[in-house]
């Protein structure tokens, strides 16, 4: 069995557009990712959208659209971005993709069942823009 490499980008908020942030990102773990493939290296370079939240709610009724509907513009748009410039990804995960949907309720499921994780209550204030819970 050969040497792994596995690579990440942030998985994005499509609340809006990228920016030049996003791209310099996404292009310095792509130079990493060729780097290993060409090192001999079995590569998996992830990356994706997390689609859930606030904010994302709150821009898609301003944009008068449902909240899948306005993300799809946006993911639309960054993917045609990173073909642009050529991005070698081994995949694109979306929080909304029933694939993601179910390894992360099996991962709930199992700490929950562990006791790692647990119901309460929490009171206090939370900031949407930040998406912060402030003590």
């Amino acid at each position: 069995m050969g040497k792994w490499f596995y690579i990440t980008t942030p998985i994005y908020y499509p609340s809006d557009n990228l920016h030049l942030g996003h791209a310099y990102t996404t292009v310095a773990a792509d130079a990493l990712a060729r780097y290993h493939r060409y090192r001999g290296y079995e590569t998996w370079f992830l990356t994706g959208t997390d689609e859930h939240g606030q904010r994302i709610e709150r821009r898609a009724a301003q944009a008068g659209k449902a909240p899948k509907e306005y993300v799809d513009e946006i993911v639309a748009g960054i993917q045609e971005l990173w073909r642009e410039l050529h991005i070698s990804y081994d995949d694109f995960i979306r929080t909304t993709e029933p694939r993601h949907e179910k390894v992360v309720q099996a991962i709930f499921t199992r700490l929950y069942e562990q006791g790692d994780i647990y119901k309460s209550e929490y009171v206090g204030w939370y900031c949407t823009p930040c998406e912060t819970f402030w003590l």
